[in-house]
């Protein structure tokens, strides 16, 4: 298994194009809190959990195989996203909002990745889509 800092430095390959850096940490956090927000509508119960919440837990556990670091950095982005979508969701029906922000936020990844010239990492393997949130709060 690899360790934190190598899940870190392949990603970096990726993303060495400044501009690229920059919409990765706007469009990355963005598509982090849609995914949770949208996990959390999946209406499917599972004893005290809904469906979307033991996915969250589960990724949660990943994150824990890295590191207290890694895992107490993700727990606090999945208690903020909850924060800002109990917010949402007193002011809103929030599915709309956060289908648009999942896909602007990807729309933009992508052209990040075109000024980079480069492929992004998850083409090469899936777990690079838990690794983003936490390269962009520490890179």
């Amino acid at each position: 298994m690899k360790t934190l800092e190598q899940w870190f430095a392949e990603y970096s390959e990726s993303h060495q194009n400044p501009l690229n850096r920059r919409i990765h940490k706007v469009c990355v956090p963005a598509i982090f809190f849609s995914i949770v927000g949208l996990l959390i509508q999946i209406p499917v119960n599972l004893g005290p959990l809904r469906l979307g919440e033991l996915v969250i837990a589960i990724a949660l556990g990943w994150y824990m195989t890295l590191g207290r670091k890694a895992f107490l950095m993700m727990l606090g982005q999945v208690i903020a996203s909850y924060v800002l979508l109990y917010i949402l969701g007193h002011l809103m029906s929030p599915v709309i909002p956060l289908l648009l922000i999942f896909v602007v936020a990807w729309i933009g990844q992508f052209y990040g990745h075109k000024v980079e010239g480069k492929k992004p990492s998850f083409f090469k393997d899936l777990q690079f889509l838990l690794i983003g949130p936490l390269w962009v709060w520490t890179h």
